[in-house]
């Protein structure tokens, strides 16, 4: 007697069903929930560490609808945190590869891809109808990161960022009608290397990825590079997906910015932070000239 094994070609594929593919959700939300989180719509810019592990993972939540947006194809660099990188899509643009990922677990989800990413022609067109937008851009995407919160909280559309440091992740909400993204980073038309010296400040005041940094060279806002984890990534998903649910069915505690978290998987710690004035906070401009002295002292390439 032979038994037909998971995926054996002998065996009749079973037709997709929301509510049964979704069934052990149930308990954490109801019934009503669940098809509350089918009827939403998130839009997700970037598809690559975390932006790509945000989308599978607010797939198998249930959500029923995407917007996605990356310009890049998978190159064998992403390997160590990207979830659709491997050698079968070497080459293979971003977008394609998640939105297929997130297709093979529902089906009938409804996604629309941005292949050349997001930029200032078509970013009314990304954010259009969504209820949520969750950030995946790269950590030096300065311009379309400030351009694309500005419109959120323009157009009164809650914005999530989960930035991946070190082994752990920080968290910031923007929610309609409190302290918006310009607000509380305050990089206005400063210099990109600036920015990055407030980013970093103000997405995790605490620091606790800061002290187990092996190799300080491998950080570099001259060359923007830094190094990366796909510990730190998988974190960041699922506190951006519990973010999502509390957003989006208006249930549970959200903090907003100027409060924020970090939590360091490797250092056992969570840190709850507030800081009034976000980046014009005294203890925030201390430590943003503390970085600009650090970073005249580096060589530029």
């Amino acid at each position: 007697m032979t038994t037909s094994l998971p995926g054996d070609a002998a065996a009749a594929p079973r037709p997709f069903h929301y509510e049964s593919a979704f069934a052990r959700n149930i308990g954490w939300v109801s019934n009503d929930e669940q098809a509350a989180l089918r009827g939403k719509r998130v839009a997700i810019a970037g598809g690559g560490g975390v932006g790509g592990v945000h989308l599978l993972t607010l797939a198998r939540l249930g959500i029923g609808a995407f917007h996605i947006a990356d310009f890049d194809s998978f190159d064998i660099a992403n390997f160590n945190r990207q979830v659709g990188a491997n050698m079968q899509t070497l080459g293979a643009p971003k977008v394609e590869v998640m939105a297929q990922m997130a297709r093979d677990i529902n089906p009938d989800a409804d996604i629309k891809l941005f292949p050349a990413g997001i930029n200032r022609d078509n970013l009314h067109e990304f954010l259009d109808g969504v209820d949520l937008y969750i950030d995946g851009l790269d950590f030096f995407a300065f311009d379309i990161r400030q351009q694309t919160f500005a419109l959120c909280a323009q157009l009164g559309i809650p914005a999530v960022t989960v930035a991946p440091l070190g082994m752990g992740a920080a968290l910031l909400n923007f929610i309609p009608g409190k302290m918006t993204f310009e607000e509380y980073f305050q990089w206005g038309q400063r210099s990109d290397l600036e920015k990055a010296v407030r980013f970093v400040v103000g997405l995790a005041p605490a620091g606790l990825h800061r002290p187990y940094l092996v190799e300080p060279s491998a950080v570099s806002f001259h060359q923007k590079r830094g190094p990366s984890t796909i510990m730190a990534c998988q974190l960041c998903a699922g506190v951006a997906a519990t973010e999502a649910l509390k957003i989006l069915l208006g249930r549970g505690k959200v903090r907003a910015a100027p409060y924020g978290m970090q939590f360091d998987a490797y250092r056992n710690r969570m840190a709850l932070t507030w800081r009034p004035g976000g980046n014009r906070n005294p203890l925030h401009r201390l430590m943003i000239a503390i970085g600009k002295r650090q970073l005249a002292g580096q060589a530029a390439p």
